[in-house]
């Protein structure tokens, strides 16, 4: 089965990468702007297309998106491109040459005001740019093609790119303190736990299943916790391993304001029967 996925340098795309090896029978293609095996540029309708019609896929992943939350306030028409406009043509060349597509998108597609782990069923209502391009994406899709999935996930981390786990490690090089917000909650999901995910749905699909097709599922992590608290685990860890450490402290989100507001509740609830790998990534 050939899968083609974009957004070569991020992290669910390196991680995929990481982990490909372990599964044969998936051979994966990877795509991005620049130097690269296909070029697409999301930004281009154009190179969308050309990019799928010369590489013929079986299955898409589309693990780019524009993920600066406070630039897409100022850039709504950029974001809504990539975010909003790009997965539909992507659906819509998968629709064409009979592949499938998986969309991978967010938990700021809610509000974050519920007092429960969201649902993939439950109402979304994005309260900023970067939620409402993700959410116009994945209309899109459910719009072009039956054939796709869409995965909502939240918090991402990886050894890859720019998280809020390296961005922890980085600091306490430098810091004797932090401060970090502690009223927002959610799932840490580590990109290596994505990448299983997607590729435990493509192993199915290349043995004739189809698992989660058609439907809004969530991959999160299992743990639910602030960022303060995430933050004082991540440190936790590196100091058991002689790594940076320092003190950190909470701080409520009026304290620390953005240009984007975030949701309050970003919790993710993964329903049971997804094909995911054991739980060997899960750790930091």
């Amino acid at each position: 089965m050939k899968i083609l996925v974009t957004g070569k340098e991020g992290q669910v795309a390196r991680c995929l990468a990481d982990h490909a090896q372990k599964h044969p029978g998936l051979k994966l293609v990877f795509a991005a702007r620049t130097c690269t095996e296909v070029l697409l540029d999301l930004n281009s309708e154009a190179s969308i297309r050309t990019a799928v019609r010369a590489t013929e896929p079986d299955v898409i992943i589309n693990a780019a998106a524009y993920t600066a939350v406070d630039q897409a306030e100022d850039e709504p028409d950029l974001a809504m491109q990539i975010n909003g406009i790009a997965p539909g043509i992507l659906a819509e060349e998968a629709c064409n040459i009979g592949a499938r597509l998986i969309q991978i998108s967010t938990d700021y597609v809610f509000d974050g005001e519920l007092d429960r782990p969201y649902l993939p069923t439950d109402p979304v209502n994005p309260i900023g740019v970067y939620g409402k391009t993700k959410l116009a994406g994945e209309n899109a899709v459910r719009a072009a093609t039956p054939d796709h999935v869409i995965v909502r996930t939240a918090w991402v981390y990886s050894p890859y790119g720019q998280n809020f786990y390296k961005t922890m490690l980085r600091l306490a090089e430098t810091r004797d303190e932090i401060s970090v917000v502690n009223d927002q909650i959610g799932n840490p999901t580590s990109a290596n736990e994505i990448a299983e995910g997607l590729l435990a749905i493509c192993e199915d699909w290349a043995q004739g299943g189809r698992a989660q097709l058609g439907q809004t599922v969530h991959l999160t992590g299992p743990e639910e916790m602030t960022w303060y608290a995430f933050a004082v685990k991540i440190l936790a860890e590196s100091e058991r391993k002689g790594g940076a450490s320092c003190r950190v402290n909470a701080i409520t989100t009026s304290d620390y304001p953005t240009k984007a507001v975030r949701p309050k509740n970003s919790r993710l609830s993964q329903p049971s029967g997804f094909p995911a790998a054991p739980n060997s990534s899960r750790s930091i």
